[in-house]
């Protein structure tokens, strides 16, 4: 069935999503969306992945704005999952989303040629 682990993610990314939404003032943080977080077996580290709308500059700046807010999130986090040990938060930007696009636009450029070859024919 579920690990333990997989329970404290969902509890942990439904929780930061929340917070980014209504408790976290800073403005780098803006367009943050939380795409999914992993936790250790043990508890003790939990990875956050995330996505933000804009440029390089824009990711960049919202990364150090999650590891800006680490400690209030953590902080958050405990009280509501009143775990004994509250896992250390890493934020890493999650590239899917950009190669899922990529690949869409892709297989678009794609389809338009075979629309335009079947026309010739």
């Amino acid at each position: 069935m579920f690990k333990r682990s997989e329970k404290v993610a969902e509890a942990i990314h439904e929780e930061i999503s929340g917070l980014l939404i209504k408790g976290v003032k800073d403005p780098r943080i803006g367009m943050v969306t939380v795409t999914g977080v992993k936790v250790t077996d043990d508890l003790h580290l939990a990875t956050v992945y995330f996505s933000v709308i804009g440029t390089d500059a824009d990711r960049k700046g919202a990364e150090a704005g999650l590891n800006s807010a680490k400690g209030f999130l953590r902080r958050e986090i405990g009280k509501v999952l009143r775990m004994r040990y509250v896992p250390d938060l890493l934020f890493r930007y999650d590239e899917s989303v950009e190669y899922g696009s990529r690949i869409e636009s892709l297989l678009k450029q794609i389809h338009e040629t075979d629309d335009g070859d079947a026309d010739k024919d």
